[in-house]
């Protein structure tokens, strides 16, 4: 076994994980930080390790992107095996070595296109393929977002999502005060689609460790408070 719990053969897992982030330039340095620092204390949050421990293999995979414009994603951090306190805070360790990047555009369909291509890779066998997409706008570049779900969802691939709904004055963009809406229409599908909202990047850090556990535990969409809002 290699460092961080790469395997060398496929293994067994309960869950296959990107977490997929928004880098764009809508998103100032401020809450670029609040929003890294969000997954790396949900990560290695007990309550989140516990939902590891309580599936079926105890084991779940974990992939890392960052995403703006159509023409950039990155892997920050490469599937990773996490099974307990320490894989966690070595997933987490590894993470913090590379600050977030920013880059023009939202294309949250070349967010989802880059995702679903890296299961293949991930050397791992899971139960469920997430993709769980956080943001604080709506696609603006690349194709449309109801192609690239479309085409995940024949996969057999979830996607999840996080909107930050996002008041900060900022030159890029006004505030988009229904982007859950969005998300609800456009972006999320699959089987037991979900998503947490947040109110603002100050409240992401509660929004993603609750959105994680629920995510890991598999839980059915309408037993997950926040999931789905109601529509106008």
């Amino acid at each position: 076994m290699a460092a961080f719990g790469i395997v060398a053969t496929a293994a067994p897992v309960d869950l296959e994980l990107v977490l997929a982030v928004d880098v764009s330039r809508s998103i100032d340095e401020h809450e670029a930080a609040l929003q890294r620092q969000g997954y790396v204390a949900a990560l290695t949050d007990p309550r989140v390790i516990r939902a590891i421990s309580q599936g079926e293999h105890q084991k779940i995979a974990i992939c890392y992107i960052e995403w703006a414009g159509s023409h950039y994603q990155r892997v920050v951090v490469p599937w990773r095996l996490v099974t307990d306190a320490a894989s966690a805070a070595a997933f987490v360790a590894e993470l913090q070595q590379f600050p977030p990047l920013s880059a023009n555009w939202t294309s949250i369909s070349g967010a989802i296109d880059f995702s679903a291509a890296l299961f293949g890779a991930a050397g791992h066998v899971g139960k469920r393929k997430v993709i769980d997409i956080s943001g604080d706008g709506r696609n603006n570049h690349g194709r449309p977002v109801s192609e690239a779900r479309a085409e995940a969802l024949q996969k057999g691939i979830t996607i999840n999502g996080l909107p930050v709904i996002n008041d900060r004055p900022n030159f890029s963009r006004p505030a988009e005060r229904d982007l859950d809406i969005y998300y609800e229409r456009q972006v999320i599908g699959g089987r037991d689609a979900f998503m947490v909202v947040a109110d603002s990047f100050e409240r992401f850090g509660e929004a993603i460790l609750n959105k994680l556990i629920k995510e890991i535990a598999g839980l059915p969409a309408e037993n997950l408070a926040l999931a789905q809002p109601s529509l106008p």
